[in-house]
């Protein structure tokens, strides 16, 4: 960027001391007079060419990840179906640990969630005032503390597997 300072001090420059010379020459003239003694319009093309580039590799990058975010969903899906067929196998064969070199997979009884059977029968204390919306997570902790409430149940609980790699 100094070499386009310094272009435009020196079309400054030019610009002004013909502007001094002949006050009387029109401004295409002037402008054509001052472009052909001066570097700043190729100086200037050069930066508006950069940043086409620039544009068009946003574009190519945009649609790139438009891709990989799709490849993501994929890869995101196939491990979680993955670990699911693992998962029902083990359960089903009643197998508690698998261990391997490089990994160790347990399954464990997973939590109950909260499951609403019918909202007009959950009791008011339990939504939030404003627009009507139910708070779970007090619904969901007073129902694994024995609470016997109208319209909701827990779950029964998923196993649940886990794996660490270290």
């Amino acid at each position: 960027m100094d070499q386009l300072a310094f272009a435009a001090t020196t079309y400054r420059t030019i610009r002004d001391r013909i502007r001094a010379i002949d006050p009387q020459l029109d401004e295409q003239t002037l402008a054509d007079t001052v472009e052909g003694l001066t570097e700043v319009h190729e100086i200037l093309a050069a930066i508006v060419r950069a940043a086409l580039a620039d544009e068009a590799m946003v574009t190519g990058l945009k649609c790139r990840v438009g891709e990989m975010q799709d490849r993501l969903a994929r890869l995101q899906d196939r491990a979680a179906k993955r670990r699911q067929i693992v998962k029902e196998t083990m359960v089903e064969l009643d197998l508690t640990k698998l261990s391997a070199p490089d990994f160790t997979a347990s399954v464990r009884p997973g939590m109950p969630s909260l499951v609403v059977l019918d909202e007009d029968a959950v009791p008011k204390t339990y939504w939030e005032p404003g627009a009507p919306r139910l708070r779970r997570q007090v619904l969901a902790h007073d129902l694994k503390g024995g609470a016997e409430i109208e319209g909701v149940a827990l779950s029964n609980p998923e196993p649940v597997l886990s794996v660490r790699t270290r």
